[in-house]
Protein backbone atom coordinates (compact mmCIF):
# COMPACT_ATOMS: atom_id res chain seq x y z
CA UNK A 1 0.00 0.00 0.00
CA UNK A 2 1.34 3.21 -1.17
CA UNK A 3 1.47 5.73 1.68
CA UNK A 4 0.77 9.40 0.17
CA UNK A 5 3.56 12.27 1.89
CA UNK A 6 3.01 15.43 0.91
CA UNK A 7 4.91 16.73 3.99
CA UNK A 8 7.96 16.07 1.42
CA UNK A 9 7.68 18.04 -0.96
CA UNK A 10 5.32 20.54 0.41
CA UNK A 11 8.51 22.41 1.35
CA UNK A 12 9.60 23.12 -2.42
CA UNK A 13 6.10 24.87 -2.47
CA UNK A 14 8.38 28.15 -3.86
CA UNK A 15 9.68 26.44 -6.56
CA UNK A 16 5.82 25.34 -7.72
CA UNK A 17 4.65 29.00 -7.42
CA UNK A 18 7.63 29.98 -9.14
CA UNK A 19 6.77 27.50 -11.83
CA UNK A 20 3.84 28.24 -11.97
CA UNK A 21 4.35 31.84 -12.00
CA UNK A 22 6.70 30.88 -15.26
CA UNK A 23 4.16 29.47 -17.20
CA UNK A 24 1.44 32.38 -16.35
CA UNK A 25 4.05 34.88 -18.28
CA UNK A 26 4.60 32.72 -21.11
CA UNK A 27 0.91 31.72 -21.25
CA UNK A 28 0.15 35.80 -21.52
CA UNK A 29 2.96 36.99 -23.44
CA UNK A 30 2.89 33.91 -26.45
CA UNK A 31 -1.52 35.20 -26.64
CA UNK A 32 -0.07 38.69 -26.91
CA UNK A 33 2.60 37.82 -29.38
CA UNK A 34 0.10 35.72 -30.91
CA UNK A 35 -2.82 37.84 -31.20
CA UNK A 36 -0.43 40.60 -33.09
CA UNK A 37 1.03 37.58 -35.48
CA UNK A 38 -2.65 35.97 -36.14
CA UNK A 39 -3.92 39.50 -36.96
CA UNK A 40 -0.89 39.83 -39.38
CA UNK A 41 -1.37 36.31 -40.80
CA UNK A 42 -5.19 37.11 -40.96
CA UNK A 43 -4.89 40.43 -43.06
CA UNK A 44 -2.36 38.57 -45.15
CA UNK A 45 -4.87 35.19 -46.05
CA UNK A 46 -7.40 37.97 -46.61
CA UNK A 47 -5.41 40.43 -49.24
CA UNK A 48 -6.24 39.88 -52.82
CA UNK A 49 -2.23 39.68 -52.69
CA UNK A 50 -1.72 36.27 -54.22
CA UNK A 51 1.98 36.29 -52.60
CA UNK A 52 1.09 37.29 -49.35
CA UNK A 53 -1.27 34.85 -49.37
CA UNK A 54 0.81 32.26 -50.07
CA UNK A 55 3.38 33.57 -47.19
CA UNK A 56 0.60 33.30 -45.26
CA UNK A 57 -0.47 30.37 -45.79
CA UNK A 58 2.34 28.14 -45.94
CA UNK A 59 3.07 29.38 -42.39
CA UNK A 60 -0.02 28.68 -41.15
CA UNK A 61 0.20 25.23 -42.29
CA UNK A 62 3.54 24.62 -40.91
CA UNK A 63 2.84 25.52 -37.56
CA UNK A 64 -1.00 23.60 -37.23
CA UNK A 65 0.46 20.35 -38.93
CA UNK A 66 3.73 19.78 -37.16
CA UNK A 67 3.44 19.43 -33.19
CA UNK A 68 4.67 21.72 -30.62
CA UNK A 69 6.86 19.65 -28.87
CA UNK A 70 9.25 19.08 -32.37
CA UNK A 71 9.00 22.94 -33.32
CA UNK A 72 10.47 23.69 -29.44
CA UNK A 73 13.10 21.26 -29.86
CA UNK A 74 13.71 22.66 -33.60
CA UNK A 75 13.87 26.15 -32.88
CA UNK A 76 16.61 25.51 -29.53
CA UNK A 77 18.22 23.24 -31.14
CA UNK A 78 18.23 23.30 -35.10
CA UNK A 79 17.55 26.80 -35.49
CA UNK A 80 20.77 27.86 -33.72
CA UNK A 81 22.54 26.21 -36.62
CA UNK A 82 20.92 27.47 -39.05
CA UNK A 83 21.36 31.13 -38.42
CA UNK A 84 24.62 30.56 -36.73
CA UNK A 85 23.89 32.40 -33.59
CA UNK A 86 22.66 30.95 -30.07
CA UNK A 87 19.48 31.42 -28.59
CA UNK A 88 18.34 31.54 -25.88
CA UNK A 89 16.33 28.56 -24.52
CA UNK A 90 13.65 31.68 -23.00
CA UNK A 91 14.01 33.22 -26.17
CA UNK A 92 13.27 29.94 -28.20
CA UNK A 93 10.42 29.02 -25.87
CA UNK A 94 8.06 32.39 -26.42
CA UNK A 95 9.28 32.38 -30.02
CA UNK A 96 8.01 28.93 -30.69
CA UNK A 97 4.55 29.23 -28.81
CA UNK A 98 3.93 32.71 -29.82
CA UNK A 99 4.03 31.13 -33.38
CA UNK A 100 2.25 28.23 -32.68
CA UNK A 101 -0.81 29.94 -31.19
CA UNK A 102 -0.72 33.04 -33.96
CA UNK A 103 -0.66 30.33 -36.47
CA UNK A 104 -4.69 28.95 -34.86
CA UNK A 105 -5.57 32.86 -34.09
CA UNK A 106 -4.95 33.76 -37.54
CA UNK A 107 -7.74 31.17 -38.96
CA UNK A 108 -10.08 31.93 -35.74
CA UNK A 109 -9.83 35.34 -37.16
CA UNK A 110 -9.98 34.26 -40.59
CA UNK A 111 -13.01 32.33 -40.24
CA UNK A 112 -15.00 35.08 -38.17
CA UNK A 113 -14.44 37.30 -40.45
CA UNK A 114 -15.68 35.26 -43.47
CA UNK A 115 -18.63 34.05 -41.23
CA UNK A 116 -20.34 37.41 -42.27
CA UNK A 117 -22.59 37.77 -45.09
CA UNK A 118 -21.21 39.31 -47.85
CA UNK A 119 -24.98 40.95 -48.31
CA UNK A 120 -24.10 43.25 -45.18
CA UNK A 121 -20.90 44.41 -46.80
CA UNK A 122 -22.95 45.20 -50.09
CA UNK A 123 -25.41 47.02 -48.17
CA UNK A 124 -23.00 49.26 -46.45
CA UNK A 125 -21.69 50.09 -49.80
CA UNK A 126 -25.41 50.98 -50.77
CA UNK A 127 -25.52 53.33 -47.87
CA UNK A 128 -22.37 55.06 -49.13
CA UNK A 129 -20.13 53.56 -46.01
CA UNK A 130 -16.42 52.91 -46.89
CA UNK A 131 -14.91 49.33 -46.39
CA UNK A 132 -13.15 50.54 -43.54
CA UNK A 133 -16.26 51.38 -42.03
CA UNK A 134 -18.38 48.96 -43.16
CA UNK A 135 -15.32 46.90 -41.59
CA UNK A 136 -15.33 48.73 -38.07
CA UNK A 137 -19.62 49.73 -37.68
CA UNK A 138 -20.75 45.95 -38.71
CA UNK A 139 -18.31 43.26 -40.07
CA UNK A 140 -16.27 43.11 -36.97
CA UNK A 141 -18.53 44.08 -34.00
CA UNK A 142 -20.49 40.49 -35.45
CA UNK A 143 -17.28 38.56 -36.39
CA UNK A 144 -15.97 39.28 -32.68
CA UNK A 145 -18.49 37.98 -31.35
CA UNK A 146 -18.39 34.56 -33.16
CA UNK A 147 -14.61 34.54 -32.55
CA UNK A 148 -14.60 35.19 -28.94
CA UNK A 149 -15.35 31.21 -27.67
CA UNK A 150 -12.73 29.59 -30.14
CA UNK A 151 -10.56 32.27 -29.10
CA UNK A 152 -10.83 31.94 -25.42
CA UNK A 153 -10.86 27.95 -25.80
CA UNK A 154 -7.23 27.77 -27.89
CA UNK A 155 -5.63 30.30 -25.16
CA UNK A 156 -7.06 27.60 -22.38
CA UNK A 157 -4.93 25.31 -24.56
CA UNK A 158 -1.78 27.69 -24.41
CA UNK A 159 -2.08 27.60 -20.89
CA UNK A 160 -1.79 23.65 -21.14
CA UNK A 161 0.84 23.64 -24.15
CA UNK A 162 3.71 25.61 -22.21
CA UNK A 163 4.08 22.55 -19.92
CA UNK A 164 6.13 21.35 -23.27
CA UNK A 165 8.32 24.13 -22.62
CA UNK A 166 10.55 22.02 -19.92
CA UNK A 167 11.63 19.68 -22.38
CA UNK A 168 14.44 22.78 -23.50
CA UNK A 169 15.00 23.56 -19.29
CA UNK A 170 12.77 26.43 -19.19
CA UNK A 171 11.76 26.73 -14.99
CA UNK A 172 7.76 26.12 -15.76
CA UNK A 173 5.91 24.24 -13.44
CA UNK A 174 6.64 20.99 -15.37
CA UNK A 175 9.95 21.82 -15.13
CA UNK A 176 9.72 22.65 -11.24
CA UNK A 177 7.64 19.56 -10.62
CA UNK A 178 10.65 17.34 -12.08
CA UNK A 179 13.29 19.27 -10.14
CA UNK A 180 10.99 18.54 -6.88
CA UNK A 181 10.49 14.86 -7.89
CA UNK A 182 14.35 14.97 -8.42
CA UNK A 183 14.69 16.11 -4.47
CA UNK A 184 12.52 14.08 -3.18
CA UNK A 185 11.75 10.95 -4.99
CA UNK A 186 8.10 11.40 -4.47
CA UNK A 187 6.83 11.25 -8.41
CA UNK A 188 2.68 10.29 -6.96
CA UNK A 189 3.26 13.61 -5.08
CA UNK A 190 5.13 15.94 -7.14
CA UNK A 191 3.10 15.70 -10.18
CA UNK A 192 0.08 15.73 -8.22
CA UNK A 193 0.44 18.87 -7.23
CA UNK A 194 1.72 20.05 -10.62
CA UNK A 195 -1.81 18.29 -12.04
CA UNK A 196 -3.74 19.97 -9.32
CA UNK A 197 -2.18 23.39 -9.92
CA UNK A 198 -3.12 23.42 -13.26
CA UNK A 199 -6.76 22.53 -12.14
CA UNK A 200 -6.98 25.29 -9.80
CA UNK A 201 -6.03 27.31 -12.68
CA UNK A 202 -7.46 26.15 -15.67
CA UNK A 203 -10.94 24.82 -14.43
CA UNK A 204 -12.60 28.75 -13.61
CA UNK A 205 -11.29 29.95 -17.24
CA UNK A 206 -12.64 26.81 -19.00
CA UNK A 207 -16.47 27.47 -16.80
CA UNK A 208 -16.03 31.00 -17.80
CA UNK A 209 -15.44 30.31 -21.49
CA UNK A 210 -18.50 27.77 -21.42
CA UNK A 211 -20.87 30.85 -19.67
CA UNK A 212 -19.65 33.54 -22.64
CA UNK A 213 -20.29 31.30 -25.22
CA UNK A 214 -23.58 30.78 -23.56
CA UNK A 215 -24.65 34.05 -22.78
CA UNK A 216 -23.59 34.77 -26.55
CA UNK A 217 -25.50 32.37 -27.97
CA UNK A 218 -28.29 33.50 -26.09
CA UNK A 219 -27.90 37.38 -27.29
CA UNK A 220 -28.33 36.35 -31.23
Amino acid sequence: MYRWNFDAVWQYWDLFMWGLGLTVVYTFGSILFGILIGLLTCGARLSSWKILNLIARTYQEIFRCTPLLVQLLWFYYAFPLLVGITIDNRVAAMLTLSLYVGAFYAEIFRGGILSIDKGQREAAAAIGMSPAQAATRIIMPQAFKRMLPSFINQSVIQFKNTSLVSVISVADLAYMAAVVNGQTYRPLESYTVMAALYIVVLFPLTQAADWLERRLRASD
